[in-house]
């Protein structure tokens, strides 16, 4: 057994207990791939990450993530937690407030705020592209959206590493009251290769310009806390459709209450069509583990 230090953090989280938890492992050198999944299972959280030193010019380190499942090419909120946390322990300083992460995804830079004290982190997601714009009636989506009060936009399934169907709704009441059918969901998300469906609806007189849901129908079904990939898509197909709220090309957006979270996600469409998914990240738990 080796000692290596260990975070756990709550990623895009106002305050400790309202975001995602993510483990993180560092000083991984010299875990091969089945003890990374093994610790990714025995954590149970929905991801857990391994640290390395860089390899590649230009990298600040180097990044594998895992569910307890299987190994994960990219999620934002294991990003922007591992730049926390490298931040944190002194392993990596910004260049030009850039840090540079390296992982299957490739090379994906993350920006670091401090604005009044507090640290923001974002990462520039990989580019999204439309697969599939489609009507409420198509035979495929149909039956995970019976019985919902539909918004302006027509549903789409997007592609940004992970394929999800996004579905707007008529007002934030009418999506924080939708209880899902997992069953068709599930159909939907293995019959198309998707994620599951993220659903969305705009918000009026509150903190956030969005509230969001993701239904994970793809292997395990739940309801993810807080997903900086699944915002990142939402935020290129409302640009893609001169659709996007807040103001500038950035905007904010709350998701987890339905399932006893409250994360705030802060997404930011550049002059070049770039996705920036970001926030604030907390440290819950430092520490070591023996493995």
């Amino acid at each position: 057994m080796t000692t290596r230090r260990f975070l756990q953090l709550d990623v895009f989280a106002p305050r400790p207990g309202t975001g995602n938890p993510l483990a993180v492992v560092l000083d991984a050198d010299g875990l091969d791939d089945a003890a990374m999944q093994a610790i990714a299972r025995w954590t149970r959280l929905p991801e857990t990450t391994f640290v390395f030193p860089p390899t590649t010019p230009g990298s600040s380190y180097r990044i594998r993530m895992f569910a307890p499942q299987k190994e994960v090419p990219f999620a934002g909120h294991p990003s922007v937690g591992s730049a926390h946390a490298v931040l944190e322990c002194g392993l990596a300083t910004p260049v030009d407030g850039l840090l540079v992460q390296d992982g299957i995804a490739g090379q994906l830079p993350l920006r670091v705020d401090t604005i009044d004290g507090v640290r923001r982190i974002a990462i520039r997601t990989p580019r999204a592209s439309v697969m599939d714009v489609v009507d409420a009636a198509d035979a495929r989506l149909r039956p995970a959206i019976a019985g919902w009060a539909l918004g302006t936009l027509p549903p789409v399934l997007m592609d940004g590493g992970r394929r999800w169907w996004l579905v707007e709704l008529a007002d934030e009441a009418t999506l924080r009251a939708l209880v899902p059918d997992w069953d068709a969901i599930a159909t939907l998300a293995e019959a198309t290769g998707a994620m599951g469906v993220f659903a969305y609806a705009r918000s009026h007189g509150q903190p956030h310009d969005l509230a969001v849901r993701a239904f994970v129908g793809n292997g395990r079904r739940f309801e993810d806390a807080a997903s900086g990939a699944a915002n990142a898509v939402l935020a290129a197909w409302l640009d893609e459709r001169g659709a996007l709220p807040g103001h500038g090309g950035r905007y904010s957006a709350s998701q987890g209450r339905e399932v006893g979270h409250d994360a705030l996600l802060e997404l930011r469409v550049d002059d070049h069509g770039d996705v920036w998914s970001g926030g604030q990240v907390q440290t819950v738990i430092r520490g070591t583990i023996d493995w």
